[in-house]
């Protein structure tokens, strides 16, 4: 029970430089956020790579940076529990009329369980659940007034029998967001988004509260700025993202029109780099976002708006939550087994658990450490939309009860260091807990899923699925080519299928940039026993890769060899590789569309 009186000076002190430490880690954060507009007006797609990256560092470092001070002026370890409890209720009180309370109190979680023992992770000192609510929090700061913007503006375009403003409110909506670089053609973007969105408001009747409601601030993210919003008609709610980008005169030019739910999920899939977003309130772009995409979990777009670590704290919530309220089991994951990473699952629950093992086969020259650093590079790198994005926790406590024995088994044969099995918290209740995991969205490996075309005989629908997701695979492959990343162990079970059909690679510990490797011919034998040796007979140094080698490895079914020579017979050339290191080396950034080619706007869609 906490204490009835605040009667600590020394609790508010620490509660103070807490709250310290968070409003400067959250000023900082936002102002690197805000910085992106001006390096999409000036082009500056290195720094904008650069900042994504660095951003992603920016909590760690105030959390220790917090935590030194706490010890260095208040001793906080050596504080008895009377004094945290205290500490708590006086950050409540500086909770109340925050902007940003959810990450506020997620930042007081990191900083007290760095400095107390682990034991004391329950509600009394730590916010297991949220003390304060995120609800109609306004930006009506009385000193920041003159910088204050709503979370959204609304605009009400007319359209009747007497006249249609649909078009020019878009265009203000537009001139609105103060870009300072020229458009290409102004009046015809707007016309080109005018026309698709007046042809999907047609055949229904305007009703009184039509409107379209955009969130103040852009997208950004690679070379793309995003607006963000939807359209209200009666009961009806549309999302809708418009993409700006350079043209290759450098102007602006908006790319496509983005509706629906799909459409705007894609956008913010877990397979790709956090956007940088400009927000007082980030709570309020959390709830408009969910308007959009109702099935999106909430720690997901957190996660998508570069606040990874409220995302984390949402996610083990829910996964807290869904323990209580289910009764299946965890078990070893469906599909071929990896020679470095333990996956397990719990059916019921739509993510993937991973272990990195104690020992790897002779083959697989890797580290724990080593393994790490991969996963820690895909983390800070452009996903491109063919990454699963990965959720990393330590000392992570799961019901015992809930272990499937085959599955207790193979982690304390091939993971025993990262494991440890006890009544942690004295009530009985045997725990297994994990000291390191990474948790990923559960995706179809795809291998299993072209085993399912494969079983369906000659059923056009499988003829389609198959030929599709061969087709995907190479799409994948090359996204991750533009990016700098070369998968490595390019195996169909490293791949797995998202529920939208994208084909999205998810085993990290062989990748590599492709500036760091050396692509080659195989060369010819120089004599008759080369050719006939078994054996690889040419030098191969540690960085090299030989793509004409692909083909024994990924096309032994004839079916598929066929559909992939047709679409992607050049990823066996090793030049198509180096041409693409040489590019990416003399410093093009790749263009990334997070919707479909068809969706561009190739040409006009009205004439002039």
């Amino acid at each position: 029970m906490f204490p009835q009186k605040l009667d600590s000076p020394l609790a508010y002190d620490v509660a103070k430089a807490m709250m310290d430490g968070f409003n400067r880690h959250y000023r900082l954060f936002r102002t690197e956020s805000a910085r992106a507009k001006h390096r999409f007006e000036t082009a500056d797609w290195h720094g904008q790579q650069r900042a994504q990256r660095e951003r992603i560092e920016f909590y760690d470092l105030r959390v220790k940076e917090c935590s030194a001070r706490l010890e260095k002026e208040f001793k906080g370890g050596e504080q008895p529990m009377e004094v945290w409890q205290q500490i708590k209720l006086h950050y409540i009180g500086l909770l109340v009329d925050h902007h940003q309370p959810e990450l506020a109190e997620t930042f007081f979680n990191s900083v007290t369980t760095k400095i107390l023992h682990r034991s004391y992770f329950h509600n009394d000192f730590i916010f297991v659940r949220p003390a304060i609510s995120t609800e109609y929090i306004e930006n009506d700061d009385p000193q920041n007034l003159k910088d204050a913007k709503p979370t959204f503006r609304a605009y009400y375009p007319k359209r009747d029998t007497h006249q249609d403003t649909l078009r020019d409110t878009l265009a203000q909506m537009l001139v609105n967001f103060d870009l300072q670089r020229e458009f290409a053609n102004f009046a015809n973007d707007v016309d080109n988004v005018h026309a698709v969105m007046a042809q999907r408001l047609s055949p229904i009747k305007l009703r009184a509260n039509f409107q379209v409601q955009v969130l103040s601030s852009l997208f950004f993210r690679n070379k793309g700025a995003y607006v963000v919003g939807k359209i209200i008609n009666g009961f009806n709610e549309t999302p809708f993202a418009l993409p700006i980008l350079h043209d290759a005169a450098g102007k602006l030019v908006i790319d496509a029109a983005l509706f629906g739910e799909d459409d705007l999920q894609m956008l913010f899939s877990f397979a790709r780099a956090y956007f940088m977003v400009d927000m007082e309130i980030p709570s309020a772009y959390v709830q408009f976002l969910r308007s959009l995409m109702p099935r999106k979990p909430r720690n997901e777009i957190y996660n998508a708006l570069g606040l990874a670590k409220q995302g984390k704290t949402l996610f083990y919530r829910d996964f807290l939550f869904h323990l209580r309220h289910s009764t299946d089991n965890f078990r070893i994951a469906p599909g071929i087994k990896g020679m470095v990473m333990l996956v397990f699952d719990l059916p019921s629950f739509p993510y993937v658990f991973k272990v990195i093992k104690d020992y790897y086969p002779p083959q697989k020259e890797t580290t724990r450490e080593i393994i790490k650093s991969k996963y820690q590079l895909v983390k800070t790198h452009d996903r491109v939309g063919r990454m699963a994005d990965t959720l990393e926790y330590s000392e992570v406590a799961f019901p015992l009860a809930r272990f499937d024995a085959e599955l207790i088994a193979e982690i304390q044969k091939f993971a025993p260091s990262q494991l440890e099995i006890s009544d942690r918290d004295g009530d009985g209740q045997m725990e297994l807990i994990l000291k390191h995991v990474y948790i990923e969205r559960r995706m179809i490996p795809l291998n299993i899923y072209l085993q399912e075309a494969f079983d369906a005989g000659e059923d056009p629908r499988a003829k389609q699925q198959l030929e599709q997701s061969v087709v995907e695979y190479g799409n994948a492959i090359k996204d991750l080519v533009a990016a700098n990343i070369f998968p490595g162990d390019m195996l169909w079970k490293n791949f797995g299928v998202t529920r939208n059909g994208k084909v999205v690679f998810y085993d990290y510990d062989e990748i590599e940039y492709i500036t760091d490797c050396n692509f080659r011919r195989v060369p010819l034998p120089r004599n008759e026993e080369e050719e006939m040796s078994g054996e690889i007979w040419y030098r191969v140094g540690p960085k090299d890769v030989f793509p004409e080698t692909f083909g024994p490895f990924l096309l032994g079914n004839n079916v598929v060899r066929e559909v992939f020579m047709r679409h992607h017979a050049d990823l066996l050339d090793a030049q198509f590789w180096q041409e693409h290191k040489d590019r990416i080396a003399a410093g093009h950034v790749h263009d990334v569309f997070p919707y479909e080619p068809g969706k561009r706007f190739a040409t006009p869609l009205i004439a002039h």
